[in-house]
């Protein structure tokens, strides 16, 4: 909480850097980094468009009766206001758990922010060098806040994709439409009152509408602080406020001095991008087991046994150790590795209710055991949290063993360009979307600093003749 020390409230400092940062002031590397997650979330917008909860949502959007709007649906033909759009897509990138992650502090930074930002910069036409600035503004506002929390807020049940996604969007639609710090901490403000998401809905419908929900109020809390709608500007530090009601606690130099110093994006500890569409708690071991297989030319009938340890955290997110459901799957190590086993892929088709029931699938799945490594055994070792130790027995009586710390896509394994490309295209192929606009979308992500107006790429999104 604040001290006399402190130069400015924690919100006062949020809201003062969401309204004056330009994009001179972010480093081209950052802006480099930040396309590629630029591009990963259309991707995971276009896979996550086909989800049975984007399809139920989209219908329940239509059923309000809009009769247009200035902003885009991904993946269909409707065009609603800018909120609403936010609702859907924001929703859609986080359907198939498939958007970027920051995993020292455990938040899913960009589909919030990226929901509500783009669909803001759309409808208000900005440019790409606009919306790449609020872009990295949202982001970084996230993952800060979410750094302060000191993993207490995540260990509480919250998700913070939901919670904290809020104020990242918040402070995203408040850059690119350049409105005063006193209009940004009062939409920071309202935001705070919307902030909500629980981790009890992980393997649900209910967790991508986390952060469908945290776009649509990162546009409705500007909206109404820029017609006058008033808040508490201490909603972060307050007594009563956020860090106080959803934390305990809060490392108050990080929201008073590491924003943009250093930018997330820039960081060792940076975002990653994710090879798979499940809980990137599971991306270790399924690396390391993909790595197996494949050298080894290993087929399922040979294996006896399965064995994998982890951190005893993880199984708080991975609580499916017999799904049913595709959506299950995604929370399931068991499932991430008998998938990786049994067919050599874990992709958007193998993430679905008839792969996971497969006779060969749940065969797989009970010769799997997992089980967890002690904190003594974690702290005496100095393991990061992701670290997987896999142990592969055959029934000829060959060992494999491996230990990984970090799946691909992660900062000391990033993604370059082509490999987020290829996501993308896979992501587009799922959606059944047009090659030649994939290619195109593709084009322009690359050079987006230099796209004058959002309606050139908003335009290569939208499906005619497909309403819902």
């Amino acid at each position: 909480m604040p001290t006399e020390k402190s130069p400015a409230r924690l919100t006062e400092r949020v809201a003062q850097f969401a309204s004056t940062t330009r994009f001179e002031d972010i480093p081209p590397e950052v802006i480099r980094l930040s396309k590629q997650a630029v591009l990963d979330c259309f991707a995971v917008a276009f896979a996550g468009s086909v989800a049975e909860g984007s399809a139920i949502l989209r219908r329940h959007i239509a059923s309000l009766g809009f009769s247009g709007g200035n902003a885009t649906v991904y993946g269909s033909g409707m065009r609603v206001p800018a909120q609403f759009a936010a609702l859907a897509n924001g929703t859609a990138m986080h359907s198939d758990d498939y958007d970027d992650t920051h995993n020292p502090s455990r938040i899913h930074p960009s589909a919030s922010v990226a929901s509500a930002l783009f669909a803001v910069a759309e409808a208000e036409n900005r440019s790409g060098k606009e919306l790449l600035t609020a872009f990295n503004v949202g982001v970084e506002v996230s993952c800060k806040i979410s750094i302060a929390t000191a993993g207490a807020h995540y260990g509480r049940g919250f998700h913070s994709s939901g919670t904290i996604g809020v104020f990242g969007a918040t402070a995203a639609v408040c850059n690119v439409r350049g409105v005063s710090p006193e209009i940004t901490l009062a939409a920071l403000g309202t935001a705070g009152s919307e902030a909500a998401g629980i981790r009890e809905n992980f393997g649900t419908m209910a967790k991508p509408l986390h952060a469908g929900r945290a776009g649509e109020t990162g546009i409705l809390a500007s909206d109404l602080a820029a017609m006058g709608f008033t808040s508490a500007p201490t909603v972060l530090e307050g007594p009563r406020g956020f860090f106080e009601a959803y934390v305990g606690k809060c490392d108050e130099d990080v929201i008073m001095n590491t924003l943009g110093k250093p930018w997330t994006f820039a960081t060792d500890a940076s975002i990653a991008i994710k090879p798979f569409p499940s809980g990137r708690l599971t991306h270790p071991g399924m690396c390391e087991l993909e790595k197996i297989v494949l050298e080894n030319n290993i087929l399922p009938d040979q294996v006896e046994r399965i064995g994998v340890r982890t951190n005893r955290l993880l199984p708080g997110n991975l609580t499916y150790h017999r799904p049913v459901t595709g959506l299950e799957g995604k929370f399931s190590m068991e499932f991430c590795l008998a998938s990786m086993l049994v067919l050599r892929r874990a992709g958007l088709a193998e993430f679905t209710d008839e792969v996971v029931n497969r006779r060969d699938i749940q065969d797989a799945i009970n010769r799997i055991e997992y089980t967890c490594y002690s904190d003594e055994e974690a702290a005496a070792n100095n393991y990061p949290l992701l670290a997987t130790f896999l142990e592969v027995v055959l029934k000829d009586g060959r060992k494999f063993t491996g230990r990984v710390d970090y799946a691909r896509g992660s900062p000391p394994q990033p993604m370059s360009w082509h490999d987020i490309s290829n996501k993308f295209r896979g992501g587009a192929q799922f959606a059944k979307w047009p090659e030649d606009r994939t290619e195109r979308i593709i084009e322009l992500v690359a050079d987006l600093e230099k796209l004058e107006k959002m309606s050139e790429l908003a335009s290569l999104l939208l499906l005619p003749g497909n309403p819902v």
